[in-house]
């Protein structure tokens, strides 16, 4: 629990009760008939780790502390972790409301362990700071190694730390002028005594009238030195010689200047020294003021001449309290596990810039919050990405994009009333639906409304991001999978006419029956309750089918076709081993990728089948895919010969989201890439292959295929609805192989 400032700031770990759907196949060896399910749905408790962080003011620490006092559930923590000056001031308070005995750490270890989780766990954490553009905050893609790196504390002091690895700091250098400087001579100067309010009256200010400029001294540039005319030649230069007052804004101006512009040649001087070029810049002076933020920006970049640039930390104001937590769990070593962010719990980053919104100065007696759940499976890279270093798994990022963003926010906010109809539909008999569904309404609207006005909020705003942030808020109120029940009622009816699919494809000629394979994944793949236009058509029209679906097709030529080229691959060698990330349950995995995996493997190639860990919409999850899969192999007989040898495997993905980031996998999927040398990947539907991983380069050949749902995407690149994306890739060194 470090105190900075007049913040204070709590970690605490609890576990949360949560529903969740899982499906068992029934005992097939007594006769079934008709009319039996395929598989029982039961919703059962599960029990997760969750980390919580908030953040909140010295005033309310009474309030705060009772806050955590009813959400210590059943932990068995006799000990509270501290660090900062406010482990004194309110020791002896802290001990007697919780009970607790409070351990003290030490600040910078905690700091910079907090740090090395938040870069290792949440994918949007670094961004650079861009004044006066349309997006303020741009989000940077995580190296997967993070180290080394160089950490510019700036709290009363500067503490400059060169970190090489998980357990391995070093303080490298510091300074004595630093934050409590900027507010200690800016007091004096201007007897104004709150950081904020000195930081809003810099914000205002002109630093040219009390400062000395080159242009003060030569009447121009300096030529010969290189040196404009706006250049700072002394700070406060011209108040020794003026006869007249300065205004309290051009002094806080001019100071916050010269601090920020020391800080900044130091931290460069270091970089440079140690032959570092990713530098994180945190504390109380940074804290998400654009103010600072954009002083110290403008300062790195004109020492470095734009070779590094000045990065900052989503959850800066945490690392310390993360970093004392995670001492406390050693034992139960939270890194060996990956983690995700919650975001129905989490507050999310504010702009607190005055000028931008000035209601926002009065949240202060509410708390921000973090919230961290522990994921079951440790995620890592897909090995074939080209470079992971510069993957984005997102296609358009909403933070830039204004007209789209507001697009998709009207989007989701269009489709909430079918979503709360579609979660009480699935619980017709468990207690409060309609208020659980009532309040997950709420929360979700709430979350839309802070986003239009805070767009890099949780990160980068994608689609992927709405639509993940709505399947927490679907969880947080109990609803684990809403689709339950239509997946096994379109899983059922599909499964009835697998094997005359199949009998239909084997009467065609080759070259035919791979055009009709490729159709079959394209009309499967409109069978999508996520997208509105076809929600529409299968909540009125029960029997629209695999038929109907193939003539809602665009003809030929596609919106992007290298069919052709997908053909003559096919008419070479087979591929050793292919990866498919499959998407929707029903027609699509049954009548759409079964008989093309089966293709697959009658041409020797293996097939790795990747589903979602969990629910997501009506996407077919591992454990459904299990029992389909069984179902399918006691109908045929490749598929069954294929299991036996275990040429065909599931695995699971790791994910519970509509789209795919390539960058947070389950290990295992990764190992049996790797093992299995997968020279082709799959990626089929629209949250996959369009909203995610549309530009993303692999190493070996790729498939990405979809049918574009959504009229305003379709017009965006260029097509109409129900416009087909066949894109066929291959890798760059293997292009230049086929074509010499």
């Amino acid at each position: 629990m470090p105190r900075g400032g007049s913040l204070t700031k709590l970690a605490y770990y609890s576990t949360v009760q949560h529903k969740v759907a899982k499906v068992r196949s029934f005992d097939h060896s007594v006769k079934e008939t008709e009319d039996d399910p395929l598989y029982e749905i039961s919703v059962q408790e599960e029990i997760t780790a969750r980390l919580h962080f908030i953040k909140f003011e010295n005033a309310y620490i009474e309030t705060c502390l009772d806050f955590v006092k009813d959400h210590l559930v059943n932990t068995d923590t006799k000990v509270i972790k501290a660090t900062g000056g406010g482990a004194y001031k309110f020791k002896d308070l802290i001990e007697k409301k919780l009970k607790l005995k409070v351990d003290k750490e030490d600040e910078m270890s905690c700091l910079i362990k907090g740090c090395n989780f938040v870069l290792k766990n949440i994918p949007h954490e670094a961004f650079v700071y861009v004044r006066h553009a349309d997006s303020e905050f741009r989000f940077q893609n995580t190296h997967p190694d993070i180290f080394p790196y160089l950490l510019i504390n700036i709290g009363s002091g500067v503490s400059i730390v060169k970190v090489e690895s998980e357990d391995q700091f070093e303080r490298i250098g510091g300074s004595s002028i630093g934050g409590g400087t900027f507010w200690g001579l800016g007091a004096l100067l201007t007897k104004t005594k709150r950081f904020d309010e000195l930081l809003q009256l810099a914000s205002r200010g002109q630093h040219a009238s009390v400062d000395m400029l080159v242009k003060d001294i030569y009447g121009g540039a300096y030529g010969t030195l290189g040196l404009t005319g706006d250049l700072i030649a002394s700070s406060f230069g011209k108040s020794a010689t003026a006869d007249k007052e300065f205004s309290k804004e051009d002094m806080a101006k001019s100071l916050l200047h010269m601090i920020s512009n020391d800080i900044g040649q130091l931290a460069c001087l270091y970089a440079k020294l140690h032959n570092l070029t990713r530098v994180y810049f945190g504390g109380f002076f940074i804290r998400g003021h654009p103010v600072t933020m954009h002083t110290i920006t403008y300062s790195i970049n004109f020492f470095t001449k734009g070779e590094v640039q000045a990065l900052f930390l989503r959850h800066e104001g945490y690392l310390g309290a993360i970093g004392a937590f995670l001492k406390g769990a050693e034992e139960d070593n939270p890194n060996q596990y990956s983690w995700g962010e919650n975001y129905a719990g989490s507050s999310g980053l504010m702009s607190v810039s005055p000028e931008l919104n000035p209601m926002q100065r009065a949240r202060s007696g509410t708390f921000d919050m973090l919230e961290m759940d522990r994921l079951e499976r440790q995620l890592v890279n897909l090995p074939l990405l080209q470079d992971p270093s510069s993957y984005i798994p997102d296609t358009m990022d909403l933070t830039e994009d204004a007209v789209a963003r507001e697009y998709w926010l009207f989007c989701f906010e269009e489709a909430l009333e079918g979503v709360v109809k579609r979660a009480i539909a699935s619980q017709p008999d468990l207690p409060q639906t309609r208020e659980r569904a009532e309040k997950f309404s709420q929360k979700y609207r709430h979350k839309l409304q802070t986003l239009r006005h805070q767009p890099f909020a949780y990160g980068s705003l994608t689609v992927r991001s709405l639509l993940d942030t709505r399947e927490h808020c679907l969880n947080e109120f109990n609803f684990p999978d809403p689709y339950s029940k239509i997946k096994q009622r379109e899983n059922d009816m599909a499964l009835k006419y697998f094997q005359k699919a199949v009998k239909s494809l084997e009467s065609l000629s080759w070259e035919q029956r791979q055009f009709a394979l490729v159709k079959g994944l394209l009309a499967g793949n409109v069978f999508d309750w996520g997208a509105k236009a076809i929600s529409d058509v299968l909540e009125t029209n029960a029997g629209f089918g695999f038929e109907e679906a193939k003539r809602k097709l665009q003809e030929r030529p596609w919106l992007v076709d290298s069919y052709n080229q997908w053909l003559e691959r096919l008419k070479g060698p087979p591929h050793k081993c292919a990866l498919f990330f499959v998407d929707n349950s029903g027609i699509d995995i049954i009548l759409g990728v079964f008989p093309f995996v089966r293709e697959l493997l009658c041409r020797g190639t293996e097939v790795v089948l990747a589903s979602n860990s969990g629910p997501a919409l009506n996407d077919v999850t591992y454990s459904e895919l299990q029992i389909l899969t069984e179902r399918i192999a006691a109908m045929d007989t490749v598929i069954q010969t294929g299991i036996k040898e275990e040429r065909l495997i599931l695995v699971q993905s790791g994910s519970s989201s509509p789209c795919l980031d390539l960058s947070r996998l389950d290990k295992t999927l990764a190992t049996v890439v790797r093992e299995r040398h997968t020279d082709l990947v799959i990626i089929e539907g629209m949250g996959r292959a369009i909203h995610t991983n549309y530009y993303a380069t692999l190493r070996c050949e790729s498939l990405k295929l979809a049918v574009i749902k959504n009229s305003w995407l379709a017009e965006r690149l260029g097509g109409v609805l129900f416009s087909v994306v066949f894109k066929y890739e291959e890798p760059p060194k293997y292009q230049e192989e086929t074509h010499q």
